[in-house]
């Protein structure tokens, strides 16, 4: 009894050691996880010596601990594990069947005792093999793919990064082709004057607005530069209905001054919606290409949606041509534009954005004449949501 007694004390002090040394910084090993395994065993081991061997049920624990070893251990633990166990109970048999020919037992009480014990070990040895085998090949399967999908996420966050940087970069280059284009116009007609004419105040106000044009360039490159540098290129930012129309118009007023572009703001100027460079480029193209297309006003108007499901959006209207069909048709594909001078990646690009974003982009023609573009955004709460 006092063996018993002190067996379980050995296991509380072990429980206590294992719990403190989980609170522990360094990592637990192989060799010290399967060393706290041995010392479980040795337990059991102890106990089925006083208290009955092969004929204990609590002999079976050994498969719970084989258990544990094909789970969290190499091949080679589980191995040494499975057959240590085996002879642990093949001992325990051999131990136990002696002890039963010296016992006064009848024939029939005999046999039975030894099918018994025969039966519990052939048990055993079966499910030893099965969870050394199975076990261990279904652990090695749950890693191999973890692994391999941390890989693909590791691949499609780098692809997402890429493609955010380029769409970007074609954004920028997209941005950068009126200002060459005005100042190849500017420098072209400064080459056929003579030196007379390149005092007079119209040229005067021509280099200015070249000035104007090369600080445009220098600016768009500059935001790609901060873009790339960042942890999270993508990155989305909280800021006002106010400050997102006043970055918006702060710009076209800059680059079109004489164009007839009007920008209103309704319901709360305060309120927060969702924004990054691509998507201020987005806009910024689309109010270009209804600025080229309009005859006499482009309207911009920001709002917050409440109907339905509440959302940020931003419509664009001109009293232009209307949006060609080809555009139509083909909005989501790059290439497409029905002006010579023009890349057509305007739209691709804002559309590729904004879809990024979790947004979408309608444009349709109005039956009184021009074009409408929706662009509808998801407010913070629900991106987050």
């Amino acid at each position: 009894m006092n063996l018993i007694f002190g067996l379980i004390g050995a296991i509380l002090i072990s429980v206590i050691l294992g719990y403190w040394r989980l609170q522990k910084a360094w990592i637990v090993s192989h060799e010290e996880l399967f060393c706290h395994l041995l010392i479980d065993v040795i337990f059991l081991i102890i106990l089925l010596v006083i208290t009955g061997g092969a004929g204990n049920p609590l002999i079976s624990y050994l498969l719970v601990l084989l258990s544990v070893t094909a789970t969290l251990l190499p091949k080679v633990y589980v191995k040494t594990f499975a057959v240590g166990g085996i002879l642990i109970y093949t001992s325990f048999l051999f131990g136990d069947l002696q002890i039963e020919r010296s016992m006064n037992m009848g024939p029939e009480e005999e046999t039975f005792f030894e099918l018994h014990l025969l039966g519990m070990w052939v048990i055993f040895l079966v499910s030893a093999i099965l969870i050394s085998v199975l076990i261990t090949r279904m652990v090695s399967t749950i890693q191999n793919r973890e692994i391999n999908l941390a890989k693909a996420r590791e691949k499609e966050m780098r692809s997402e990064q890429l493609v955010a940087i380029g769409t970007l970069a074609a954004g920028t280059a997209h941005a950068l082709g009126t200002p060459l284009s005005t100042m190849s116009v500017l420098l072209t007609d400064l080459d056929k004057l003579d030196k007379d004419q390149l005092n007079t105040t119209e040229v005067r106000q021509d280099i200015s607005l070249l000035k104007q044009q090369v600080t445009r360039c220098k600016r768009s490159l500059s935001q790609l530069t901060q873009y790339y540098n960042k942890d999270n290129p993508d990155q989305e930012e909280k800021i006002t209905l106010e400050d997102f129309r006043g970055d918006v118009q702060d710009y076209i007023v800059n680059i079109y001054p004489s164009a007839p572009v009007s920008f209103i703001a309704i319901g709360d100027s305060n309120s927060e919606v969702i924004s990054n460079l691509s998507i201020k480029h987005a806009v910024i193209n689309i109010i270009e290409n209804s600025i080229k297309a309009a005859k006499t006003r482009v309207e911009v108007t920001f709002q917050i949606v409440n109907e339905h499901a509440a959302h940020f959006e931003i419509s664009i209207n001109d009293d232009g041509p209307g949006i060609p069909s080809k555009v139509m048709e083909s909005m989501g594909e790059p290439f497409i534009s029905m002006r010579k001078e023009s890349m057509g990646l305007g739209i691709f690009l804002a559309n590729a954005a904004i879809q990024r974003l979790g947004g979408k982009i309608e444009m349709l023609n109005l039956k009184l004449g021009g074009a409408l573009t929706l662009i509808k955004l998801p407010l913070p709460d629900h991106l987050q949501a």
